[in-house]
């Protein structure tokens, strides 16, 4: 169980409070600043030749991919092939659900064990300070841990944009991973492969962010790297929330209509020997809006080993990190909860 009772963000919100708990409020280092951001955003990479006949376009694409990858771990895909209708409802229905009655929500409470369902904090470190934000987590693949009932019933429309928008995010991870591989010098169905080929993992985390009176304060989501393989990230459509950290500095993303924004995973940055990299990134709240935006991990499958291609190892470039599968792995931020890159390089320097 959680290691203290569960509040609602949400609810808080709502409550008309002026002031924030002292349980949101970060250390001055680690709270967002306001101040003038630089003119400069993540890379925009146009999907439509990624498998286009054209061998130019296509190389083209790849390069584009490539570089975003290298230099920011980040990229917004446009011209991805997903519906954007679908795209607009599957994230109006999760709003509608953050807005039915709090009883009807806490039907679907989660537990630490598995997260799945609607929850409030991450990590059980008791006393821990905690993020402003709600969230629903629900497993897609496997199939075997995939739970229907734990899919909300409410609105009527929910579960059926699960399940058509989980299929058409998989097919699109599933072309990304092969245009990495590609990108990196290994063969297209290596990282496929290497992640467990169909027997992969997938998780669907919808996150809502409620308006905060005191944004300056706290954070909706804390610096962290995602510990998967790849996130494919639909954010709220008029409200900036996601920052990346590059170069020590934090970017706010703009996000472009319709588009996903993509990133490298802990997973990847292992598999490459850290020629892709996992980049930290945090979401900042709004003092008049709630937002919501729905990550969908695309993950190796938990108990292989995961290591550097042996292709991308050479004496110039050893290994930089040990076999580990993801079940391991991940016990550290359901232990801690974000913190950074630390999980990473915690991993790297124990070889």
């Amino acid at each position: 169980s959680w290691p203290e009772p569960v509040v609602r963000v949400q609810s808080l919100s709502e409550s008309g409070i002026r002031a924030i708990p002292d349980r949101y409020i970060k250390p001055p280092s680690d709270r967002p600043g306001f101040e003038n951001q630089e003119h400069v955003d993540i890379p925009v990479v146009d999907l439509k030749n990624l498998f286009s006949h054209d061998h130019t376009l296509h190389e083209e694409t790849l390069k584009l991919i490539s570089s975003a990858c290298k230099e920011w771990g980040f990229f917004q895909a446009v011209n991805h092939g997903i519906s954007h209708e679908l795209m607009k409802c599957t994230r109006e229905v999760w709003r509608e659900f953050f807005n039915l009655p709090l009883e009807v929500k806490q039907e679907y409470a989660n537990a630490p064990t598995t997260y799945e369902g609607y929850g409030s904090r991450l990590g059980v470190q008791k006393g821990a300070i905690l993020d402003w934000s709600d969230y629903f987590f629900l497993h897609y693949l496997p199939v075997y841990l995939r739970n229907p009932s734990k899919w909300p019933s409410l609105p009527s429309s929910c579960r059926d944009l699960i399940s058509e928008y989980g299929a058409e995010v998989v097919k699109l991870c599933g072309r990304l991973l092969k245009a990495m591989s590609i990108s990196l010098g290994l063969k297209e169905d290596y990282l496929q492969n290497a992640f467990g080929g169909e027997d992969i993992g997938a998780c669907l985390r919808v996150n809502f962010y409620p308006k905060c009176p005191q944004p300056d304060l706290t954070l909706g989501l804390s610096s962290h790297s995602d510990p998967g393989g790849m996130t494919l990230l639909l954010p709220d459509h008029d409200i900036a929330g996601l920052q990346v950290r590059k170069n020590g500095k934090w970017i706010t993303v703009k996000p472009v209509p319709n588009a996903f924004i993509v990133n490298v995973g802990d997973q990847i940055q292992v598999m490459s020997n850290a020629i892709y990299k996992s980049v930290e990134h945090r979401v900042i709240v709004n003092p008049v809006k709630d937002r919501v935006s729905l990550a969908f991990f695309y993950n190796p499958k938990s108990d292989l080993p995961i290591e550097p291609a042996k292709e991308l190892v050479s004496e110039d470039r050893p290994a930089l990190y040990s076999p580990m599968t993801f079940d391991e792995y991940r016990l550290y931020i359901r232990t801690y909860g974000p913190r950074g890159k630390t999980q990473v390089e915690f991993s790297g320097s124990n070889r």
